[in-house]
């Protein structure tokens, strides 16, 4: 998985910032967006994130994942 690559959401993930859904839990499974970072640094110092996977899928819309939540299409 690169930048640039389109992916979709496979499992369910609920987020709660969602511009759509302010402060109500939604779950984005099967959504699809575009990877636009793979998260390794953060001010110039190697990190280790979490959900080092960061995909747009909206203008105001983006959120980080893990390997197994998302699939390239």
């Amino acid at each position: 998985m690169k930048v640039g690559d389109r992916v979709r959401v496979i499992k369910s993930v609920v987020v709660y910032h969602h511009p759509d859904h302010k402060k109500q839990g939604f779950d984005i499974k099967d959504s699809e967006g575009e990877v636009i970072a793979i998260v390794t640094q953060w001010q110039g110092r190697p990190v280790s994130a979490n959900f080092p996977i960061l995909v747009q899928f909206t203008k105001k819309f983006r959120a980080h994942f893990k390997d197994g939540e998302v699939e390239v299409i």
